[in-house]
């Protein structure tokens, strides 16, 4: 008797203090989706749901965003799968091979299932869906939840971007009445630039996935890496009159992805349509939502063994808090968020009703990459070249983000030339990065490495071509053989002493050295760059070394020297000590041939009519990468712009109303006539070709490609139609002039990544060809066959004097999401050499 006592004051005890968690509506004080919840209410709410019920949610932040919001996760279980939940954590790793205890796991383990929200700041509705589903989870009143976490762990995020997300709600907020209008022409249905969908730097997280470069991303992998769970799904909205998305996916699936993974999205998407079905709501699976490009937060999950899913709600920013479709219904903040409340329950549960078979299939994906190795290559070889000892640094900081093995090796081999796309004999030299297939995420390392993808459909979401080799500029191979590995040494620090001499000489090769000279021209230390290569004292220096001298720099007397070592030291690069200025080759230190190298005040445009994106990429690579100072100006008051103050302007992709004004367009290349330099990039160098100063696009040879019949297309087909005549991002080989300072520091090549069909005619005598495309270029991606015989024999990548000043055009993508690594030394170029 005294047992069944005790047993009903313990289940009276447990069912009081569930009964303090409170529904979203009574914590917040209205009911979800009659207004928007700001970040930080989201935060309080998930605080009192871990507070209230700790026994079965455990609250965690993993990081802050640029603004110094929290990032955090909730793990929400059964009490006995909470008190053990570090064991389930270290058992998954465990049947990802991925545990370095190298124990073996336990397959009678509950699924992990992650759901993202809201990684697009205006895609607000699935935050205020978060609120709804972490209660329904712990609420004690839905058994339905709690038979479903016996065998299922819950990892919700309730924000991946919180900067974002209050840019959107705060502006919402400020503008929206006592009652939402619905009206689309309001302003309400109108975010200003950049709009809430991005971070604090304009970067789209949900491109980031696999490269990382934003800190969002960086801390949100970390903790992702140390789960690996089996289901992953990603939160987002798509127009106000598209109605509900979710899987299974859209062609192209990239070949990795096994047949229990396309399977399973089936089951998933069976398994929403029944409730969706039951109330009536417009859905739609299998289009334009594909799983390909390996950085979003479908396919990274998908290619690290999960079942990995993007669900699409309609409302987006045009949302607001109401909205009037064109079929004249009204979509509400409550409806969206309905929906991903409902597929968020029937996530959990299809997964609950198949964790054995999750977990059996998920470790089958990672026995398969460490017994057999995903793809036809089998080992992948990065030669380690002096010159690309920074790139191959960035590199391996990449594969170890994406806990991607590798080694080096010292053996012959035969494989795929990136350079030559010839199949042909070669060397593995010690200290070589050698990334073998047969490892835990061998899937990972084919997507990323393979020279090529294959697609099973063109008409794909995003990007075609992204292989590493080609992003970071390096020599590779790809050999179908299986090469073994040893420890890949990575470099010592580099120590640079401050011994007293007659100079000392930086080598111009990487990102790293721009960021070694900026330091010390912002310190006010005078340098020098060669036009010319040249030689002394047994070392080579090519064109754009770099040179102090103690002559002009006499101010900074003793301490020069530590200055310079100290600023080497911390950016890892070398520096080079020579006792004389004559030279036993190229030019003297003191001839022409050596030209001042200073600093300069950049100016960047930014505002209306500039694409975010284009802008956070080189804003975020002056103030995170190079750490060197650029001031933002919005592009509508550059007749207000400082002349005096400014030596550079950056004009990112966008449309700029300026350039159409005949008085602003002179008023700038009056500037530029007197010593400034504009740097025009992608859809601005288009804008520079309709100026008539000396830039001008490649014309289509309409006679040679015109057919009658071209006009006779199939309406079903349209979308595919449309592809013939565009490049999804495909990579081209360039041939660059290195002798010209906006290709210094490169070879005479360069990998571009084509984004679109613009190509332009060489320069005659008004300006220099630094990188253009010649016959063949094309290395990796999908080319429509329209296209092809236009990108070719043209300019990319050209310079052209005005008066004492220039502008340089930068007609590709050079910092494509800033994981374009090979591109960023370019932009250095265009900023800092005369």
């Amino acid at each position: 008797m005294r047992k069944k006592v005790s047993l009903i004051i313990a289940l009276c005890v447990s069912l009081a203090s569930m009964a303090q968690v409170q529904s979203p509506e009574q914590f917040l004080g209205y009911k979800i989706g009659t207004r928007y919840t700001p970040h930080w209410k989201v935060v309080s709410y998930f605080q009192h749901v871990a507070a209230n019920a700790p026994k079965t949610v455990k609250l965690q932040q993993y990081g802050q965003t640029n603004e110094g919001r929290p990032l955090m996760v909730a793990f929400i279980s059964s009490e006995e799968n909470m008190s053990n939940l570090e064991a389930i954590r270290v058992n998954n790793l465990r049947l990802a091979n991925l545990s370095k205890d190298r124990a073996a796991p336990n397959e009678n383990a509950p699924a992990i299932v992650w759901m993202s929200y809201n990684v697009h700041g205006n895609e607000t509705s699935s935050s205020e869906a978060a609120l709804m589903t972490v209660y329904a989870l712990v609420d004690p009143s839905n058994t339905k939840t709690k038979e479903w976490l016996k065998n299922t762990v819950v990892v919700m995020d309730p924000c991946i971007n919180p900067d974002g997300r209050d840019r959107y709600v705060n502006w919402f907020n400020s503008v929206v009445g006592v009652n939402a209008n619905p009206r689309m022409d309001t302003r309400e249905h109108r975010d200003p630039w950049p709009g809430g969908r991005t971070n604090h730097y304009n970067f789209d997280l949900n491109r980031d996935w696999a490269w990382q470069t934003q800190v969002e991303s960086q801390q949100r992998l970390k903790l992702y890496n140390q789960w690996m769970p089996q289901i992953h799904v990603d939160y987002h909205e798509q127009g106000i009159n598209e109605p509900y998305y979710f899987a299974p996916a859209a062609e192209p699936f990239h070949e990795v992805i096994t047949q229990w993974q396309r399977d399973f999205q089936t089951t998933i998407g069976k398994n929403h349509a029944k409730y969706f079905d039951a109330n009536g709501w417009l859905y739609f699976t299998k289009l334009r939502f594909d799983l390909f490009y390996p950085s979003y937060g479908d396919t990274y999950p998908t290619y690290n063994g999960a079942i990995g899913m993007t669900y699409e709600q309609g409302g987006g920013p045009a949302g607001g808090a109401t909205a009037l479709t064109e079929e004249g219904d009204t979509l509400t903040l409550l409806d969206r968020a309905t929906h991903h409340f409902t597929t968020g329950l029937s996530t959990v549960e299809i997964s609950s009703i198949n964790a054995n078979k999750l977990i059996t299939e998920f470790r089958k994906f990672f026995n398969k990459g460490v017994s057999s190795g995903f793809g036809e290559y089998k080992t992948y070889v990065i030669k380690n070249n002096a010159k690309d000892a920074d790139r191959i640094a960035a590199l391996t900081q990449l594969l170890d983000k994406n806990g991607i093995e590798y080694g080096t090796a010292a053996s012959a081999g035969k494989g795929y030339n990136y350079f030559t796309g010839k199949d042909e004999s070669f060397n593995v030299a010690n200290g070589d990065l050698v990334i073998s297939a047969f490892q835990p995420r061998s899937a990972m390392v084919q997507v990323l490495f393979e020279p090529k993808s294959k697609l099973s459909d063109s008409a794909t979401y995003d990007i075609t071509a992204w292989s590493l080799p080609y992003a970071y500029g390096l020599q590779a191979f790809a050999s179908k053989d299986r090469i073994n590995t040893s420890a890949y040494q990575k470099p010592a620090q580099v120590n640079n002493s401050s011994v007293d001499a007659y100079a000392y000489v930086i080598k111009w090769e990487s990102v790293q050295s721009a960021k070694v000279v900026g330091d010390l021209l912002e310190k006010g230390i005078k340098l020098r760059y060669t036009e010319v290569p040249f030689e002394v004292g047994g070392q080579k220096f090519d064109r754009g070394s770099i040179i102090i001298m103690k002559t002009s720099n006499q101010s900074f007397g003793a301490q020069l020297w530590k200055l310079v070592a100290d600023a080497a030291n911390a950016a890892n690069i070398k520096t080079y000590p020579i006792s004389t200025g004559f030279v036993d080759a190229g030019g003297d230190l003191g001839s022409d041939l050596v030209s001042p190298f200073k600093f300069k005040n950049v100016v960047l445009l930014t505002g209306e009519g500039v694409n975010g994106n284009a802008a956070g990429e080189i804003w975020h690579f002056f103030d995170k990468q190079l750490e060197y100072p650029v001031s933002l100006v919005y592009a509508n008051d550059i007749s207000r712009i400082n002349w005096q103050q400014t030596d550079v302007i950056i004009i990112p992709d966008g449309n700029y109303r300026f350039l159409s004004d005949k008085a602003s367009a002179d008023q700038l290349k009056d500037w530029i006539s007197k010593g400034g330099k504009v740097i025009a990039m992608e859809g601005a160098a288009t804008a520079f070709a309709r100026l008539d100063w000396g830039l001008k696009s490649k014309k289509t040879d309409e006679a040679a490609s015109k057919d009658p019949y071209d006009p006779l297309r199939s309406f079903e087909n349209r979308e595919r139609d449309f592809v013939r005549n565009m490049t999804p991002g495909s990579i081209y080989k360039v041939e660059l002039d290195n002798t010209h300072p906006l290709a210094f520091g490169y070879p005479n090549y360069y990998f571009t990544l084509k984004m679109d069909d613009n190509i332009f005619d060489f320069f005659n005598n008004t300006g220099w060809n630094v990188g253009v495309i010649k016959k063949e270029g094309q290395l990796a991606g999908f080319v429509g066959y329209k296209l092809k015989d236009r990108l070719k024999d043209g300019l990319l990548f050209g310079a052209q004097n005005i008066g004492r000043g220039s502008v340089v055009y930068i007609t590709d993508d050079i910092m494509f999401r800033n994981f374009w690594e090979n591109g960023k030394l370019m932009l250095c170029n265009a900023v800092f050499f005369n």
